[in-house]
């Protein structure tokens, strides 16, 4: 095991040997981690999660997460890569990491998670865009194996055929549980003849999805397959999350069961903020990380707290901004705030004083915050 590294939070890392590597396309790999006997139980997740790798590229150190593309009962940890540029730390990762190295890997974390139900008949979707597959897959996997009553509906975007990660296995997947599942995919730089899978996956898609393939359910004359969801999976970009959200939240889902992943920044609100509140200048900010205490002044409510805080360079933990990832989840000791829509806080965690910064509004003059929670 090795010392704790500040990631966001203080977070071990262990060195594990990479057992296989292989390339996808022409621009990603997948990565198979051995996991020792003595680690087995640190290393056992849920579908959905996620490990952070440290590794040296172009001479600093970088963290990087990355979502388990294996199901829980196949017992592995199987990661896939997308290599963004040749000048990008994945592209170091694929260069200079091999079959047989060891590289320093972070316990699974993460609650872009589903509460299995085996004996329901459930109806569950999911949205992918590139290498947004990877947690989307380690879902379906899972829910194929553990849920004999459920159905499932991926639709998979791209921008060519050729950049399509995992279609040999999505297809197995169909093959073996062809009354279960069905995948579609969609293409933004490639042109079909159905005009209906030419483009991205966004509000406008998923009108025509509802109409055109969720339509009419064999299990239920009287209403649609649309009718029938239960769960809603998004993982991709923000804008693409942002825009499937509220299109699924307005055709009639509710929010806590769509669920998202994010896997780069995003500035924006996933959802808008529909609230107004009374304004209050001059807010006086006290936070605790790594054991210093800071101070701060805030000009006003207009804007969430951590976004002020990020403004004035403090060391605030934070990495999504939009209240999805759970970095920069705290402890608030003293005053007043309003937390808007997140998706990794448990009500249990709200009622004890949890909040996130990134999506809470200052309802006191004085707030007190502390990142140190473990």
């Amino acid at each position: 095991m090795e010392q704790q590294i500040y990631k966001g939070k203080p977070t071990r890392f262990y060195r594990l040997k990479i057992a296989k590597k292989q390339d996808l396309t022409k621009n990603s790999f997948s990565l198979d981690l051995e996991i020792p006997e003595d680690l087995k139980d640190i290393f056992s997740f849920e579908a959905g999660q996620f490990v952070s790798l440290i590794f040296q590229a172009f001479g600093e150190t970088v963290i990087r997460d990355y979502s388990m593309t294996s199901a829980p009962f196949e017992q592995k940890i199987s990661l896939a890569v997308k290599i963004s540029s040749e000048n990008s730390a994945t592209s170091e990762l694929y260069r200079n990491f091999h079959t047989g190295d060891e590289i320093l890997v972070s316990a699974p974390s993460g609650r872009f998670t589903l509460v299995s139900k085996p004996s329901e008949f459930r109806t569950i979707i999911g949205f992918a865009a590139g290498i947004g597959i990877t947690p989307i897959l380690s879902h379906f996997k899972t829910i194929l194996h553990t849920e004999p009553r459920t159905r499932l509906f991926l639709f998979y975007g791209n921008r060519t055929s050729s950049e399509v990660i995992f279609r040999e296995e999505l297809h197995d997947l169909v093959e073996k549980y062809n009354e279960r599942l069905q995948v579609f995919y969609f293409y933004s730089q490639e042109k079909l003849s159905h005009q209906l899978f030419n483009g991205r996956l966004d509000d406008k898609k998923l009108n025509l999805i509802i109409n055109q393939l969720l339509h009419l359910d064999d299990t239920d004359e009287e209403s649609t397959i649309w009718d029938a969801v239960d769960e809603v999976l998004i993982c991709g970009k923000g804008d693409m999350i942002k825009s499937l959200a509220n299109a699924c939240y307005h055709h009639g889902i509710r929010k806590k069961n769509i669920h998202f992943e994010l896997f780069e920044e995003f500035n924006e609100d996933i959802y808008p903020v529909e609230k107004e509140f009374p304004l209050i200048n001059n807010i006086e900010v006290e936070f605790q990380t790594l054991g210093k205490t800071y101070t701060a002044t805030l000009k006003n409510n207009n804007e969430k707290i951590l976004q002020q805080l990020i403004s004035q360079k403090l060391p605030v933990p934070y990495s999504c901004k939009s209240g999805i990832c759970g970095t920069c989840e705290c402890q608030l000791e003293n005053g007043d705030v309003e937390l808007l829509e997140n998706e990794y806080l448990t009500e249990k965690e709200e009622a004890s004083g949890k909040i996130l910064p990134c999506m809470s509004i200052a309802k006191s003059k004085k707030i007190k915050l502390n990142f140190d929670l473990n």
